[in-house]
């Protein structure tokens, strides 16, 4: 009974914030999401109404190039660090994925600004790449501890029938694993999704609708941030709605990637 209480009391206090946070920017933010919230740039500062579109659309963009850049690379170096644990590479791609993941968003914003924007100026690609390194070693790890549950029997079957270790890799253990990668996958996404501190070094944004991703893009993070701060009631409104949308987006990515693994 003593046990039980605790546990419960254990829950309350981790779920107390989320639900505070969740009460609090609908109370503050619902009214600011309509038609105009979904259809309309933000107004000029003071004035009211305007939407956060721009913002919605450049997430949507850049999270679809970071998510091309962090799957690919990510799942590639799982696979690799997976199914080839004695090539000589492994010790430093292993290193190279453990620095990465220990390494803080506003440093790897800074890298990009150095790498990119310094040489091609700002734009959406260049925040999509920030973004894209974030995802990457989540990506790595979770792809890594995923194919290591794949039985050894698998493999085995497969280069009885003659397959070479690559194809059997590809055909067999890949798809046998895809579930759990897809959830690690979902949850690099609601991982970076939030992040405003690399965009304000690379993507910069734009108060207006850009589908264009050499150029300056707006996020709905960095909509957020600059609502915040600003001094216009009006603008904080707008903000606090953009964070309602985007914690809804990131609870529901969380709660799919954990039905994807609870099914798997």
């Amino acid at each position: 009974m003593l046990m039980g209480g605790l546990i419960l009391l254990a829950t309350l206090l981790v779920v107390a914030p989320l639900i505070l946070i969740f009460m609090y920017l609908i109370r503050e933010g619902v009214g600011a999401i309509n038609l105009d919230f979904f259809t309309k740039v933000p107004a000029p500062e003071g004035e009211t109404g305007g939407g956060l579109a721009n913002a919605i659309l450049g997430s949507i963009q850049m999270l679809a190039m970071a998510s091309a850049i962090g799957v690919l690379v990510g799942v590639s170096g799982g696979i690799f660090l997976s199914e080839y644990p004695r090539h000589p590479l492994m010790p430093t791609v292993r290193m190279i994925s453990d620095v990465l993941a220990g390494i803080p968003a506003i440093v790897m914003g800074l890298v990009v600004y150095s790498l990119i924007v310094l040489q091609f100026g700002f734009s959406g690609f260049a925040g999509s790449l920030a973004l894209g390194f974030l995802m990457m070693p989540i990506v790595v790890r979770t792809t890594e501890e995923v194919l290591k549950l794949v039985p050894l029997t698998v493999r085995e079957a497969g280069m009885a029938l003659g397959l070479p270790k690559w194809l059997v890799t590809l055909r067999i253990v890949l798809p046998a694993a895809a579930g759990g990668i897809v959830t690690g996958v979902m949850l690099a996404l609601a991982r970076v999704a939030g992040e405003a501190a690399p965009l304000l070094f690379t993507a910069f944004g734009n108060s207006a609708i850009n589908l264009d991703p050499s150029k300056p893009m707006s996020a709905l993070p960095l909509e957020i941030y600059r609502g915040a701060t600003s001094a216009y009631d009006e603008n904080q409104r707008l903000a606090k709605a953009g964070a309602l949308l985007l914690i809804t987006l990131i609870f529901l990515t969380s709660l799919l990637a954990r039905r994807a693994s609870r099914r798997k």
